[in-house]
């Protein structure tokens, strides 16, 4: 290369570095998290208008009217404390209107808000910029509003010598006394909510569970600055007959989503890393729906049988909140089929194993950077064979190039021939012309299973690895890991045979280039995957060229033709 162009090229490069880098400072940081909300709500003139809460069953076809009657809005509110009242456990921090019993703020304590920070990641909450709550609602015949609860205290904590945590709020509706009840585990991200129904009336009452998930269309505060595939962010339905659907935004907005009476089930909003859902009681038979409010809220719901309660009877309804992060073992304590909510995408046949064995290794290593690096040692170990047959295949190509420019220059001006006395040459000295290619497109599944793996596990969230890597599943802030990715490629660039097509011959010295501008945004974690599966198949491939190299039966039928 010309002298004066290196010295050119040279300050561009660190420039364009310099200026990815600033880029990603400027614009890579993830917006702050909402402070909890106070913990005495607004007066009430300062409250959103008195049926904008209110909690609708829509309307069914005639056969399931009974079961699927409209739940009346708050037209009607009784009157109940308007203090929000606060729960914190190990791993939860949340807040509950008393005005029906919402949960309208949740912060996880255990989660960061951003890597560095001290405030935990809110996954709930109500304000100027998003509004994402767990809503609860019993259907009691002719009340026409929802509860309004009072609670004896308005600040509740698990202790260290506690298990368990009850909050009782209690209310009455037409004569009949109720206590809603929140029921917090230590450790657990799955919060009891049930209704208590004394009936101290002389006629039977009816009523049922109603649990909503209701979030604006504002985007996903988990998922940061990155290239290539996103997270999902919409709702979701588990029945017997379809075990995960995905319903978006868009077809909950358009009414898209048939309401239908299944056995079981839950409910779920997603996103990045973490999950709300209601689990009803698996038991029984419940109406899954989906809709908007009157504030245009994407609003994933279920409706509980209707349950009658006999004139001086007592009953309990309820279902499972789960709050909390896409951890696969606590989504599979919670309900069947909820760990789906983890999505590997349509490569999770290979996705799902891959992470088995990465968190397995994990439990050896206790890093996961370096989990990643034994998993890529054991996946080429796999593989081993098939690349072995592939590089050797490049290695005779790169041994006889000079025999395959003497027929191309013999037979330049006749194609045909040419391409006769190729496939000829390629049988001989048993080439295969798509050797090179076969690595890479053997790899490019488990590659992909293993971006997903890498984007949807939140165990990998803020995981350190060493040195400046401290957040696996975000970009290398400093592209190191990116450009020694393109190193290693270029490496093997130099290992590989020159393609005989000029026009190929540059777009493939291309490759490394480009390969690491895509790189720089992807999670570091899969970048030392790549890296290392590079450094790895360097040390094979130059194994086996140098043996190619020094055998003397390869060309042996080439030069006996000539």
């Amino acid at each position: 290369m010309d002298v004066k162009r290196l010295l050119l090229l040279i300050p561009l490069a660190v420039l364009a570095y310099l200026l990815v880098v600033q880029w990603n400072q400027d614009y890579g940081q993830v917006a702050p998290e909402p402070d909890a909300p106070a913990i005495t709500a607004p007066a009430a003139d300062e409250q959103q208008p008195a049926n904008e809460d209110g909690l609708a069953v829509p309307a069914a076809p005639q056969a399931e009217r009974q079961m699927a009657g409209d739940m009346p809005t708050e037209t009607e509110q009784t009157s109940g404390s308007r203090d929000l009242i606060a729960v914190v456990t190990d791993v939860l921090d949340v807040r509950i209107d008393p005005q029906g019993g919402d949960i309208v703020y949740a912060a996880l304590p255990q989660h960061r808000a951003a890597l560095g920070s001290d405030r935990p990641y809110v996954l709930l909450s109500d304000n100027e910029t998003r509004s994402y709550v767990a809503r609860s609602g019993l259907q009691v015949d002719g009340h026409g509003g929802r509860i309004g609860f009072t609670a004896e205290n308005t600040s509740y904590r698990l202790t260290d010598d506690e298990g368990s945590l009850d909050v009782d709020l209690r209310g009455e509706v037409n004569g009949v006394d109720v206590i809603k009840r929140f029921t917090f585990e230590r450790g657990s991200y799955a919060v009891d909510v049930s209704y208590y129904l004394a009936n101290n009336t002389e006629e039977p009452v009816t009523a049922r569970f109603i649990g909503q998930l209701a979030r604006d269309n504002s985007p996903d505060p988990s998922s940061g600055v990155s290239m290539g595939m996103s997270s999902y962010l919409g709702a979701a339905y588990s029945s017997p007959e379809d075990r995960y659907q995905k319903v978006d935004f868009d077809d909950v907005q358009a009414g898209n989503f048939n309401n239908r009476d299944v056995q079981g089930g839950w409910v779920a909003i997603i996103q990045h890393y973490f999950v709300s859902a209601w689990v009803p009681s698996q038991n029984q038979q419940n109406l899954q729906y989906a809709t908007t409010d009157s504030r245009n809220r994407n609003v994933a719901a279920f409706a509980g049988p209707v349950t009658t309660v006999s004139a001086d009877g007592e009953a309990r309804l309820g279902a499972t909140l789960y709050m909390g992060p896409k951890v696969q073992s606590y989504l599979e304590e919670v309900a069947p089929n909820l760990r789906l909510t983890v999505d590997f995408g349509w490569l999770w046949f290979i996705a799902n194993p891959l992470f088995w064995l990465l968190d397995h290794i994990q439990d050896i290593i206790g890093n996961w950077g370096w989990s990643i690096v034994f998993l890529t040692v054991l996946v080429k170990l796999a593989m081993w064979p098939l690349s072995a047959k592939a590089y050797k295949s490049m290695a005779r190509m790169r041994k006889l190039g000079p025999e395959m420019q003497r027929l191309k220059e013999q037979y330049g001006d006749d194609r045909q021939k040419m391409s006769q006395e190729m496939m000829k040459f390629y049988q001989k000295e048993k080439i295969n012309p798509l050797g090179g290619c076969l690595p890479i497109l053997v790899q490019m599944p488990v590659f992909i299973a293993l971006y997903w793996m890498l984007l949807e596990s939140v165990e990998l969230r803020h995981a350190p690895f060493m040195f400046w890597i401290q957040d696996l599943s975000m970009k290398d802030p400093y592209f190191i890991l990116p450009i020694l990715m393109g190193a290693s490629m270029f490496v093997q660039q130099m290992l590989n045979p020159t393609p005989p097509d000029p026009m190929q011959a540059k777009i493939m010295k291309m490759l490394p280039i480009v390969f690491t501008f895509f790189f720089l945004w992807f999670p570091a974690g899969l970048v030392i995957y790549w890296v290392v599966n590079n450094v790895i198949s360097i040390a094979q491939q130059y194994v086996i060229t140098r043996k190619i190299e020094n055998d003397p039966s390869v060309g042996k039928a080439a030069k006996s033709k000539r």
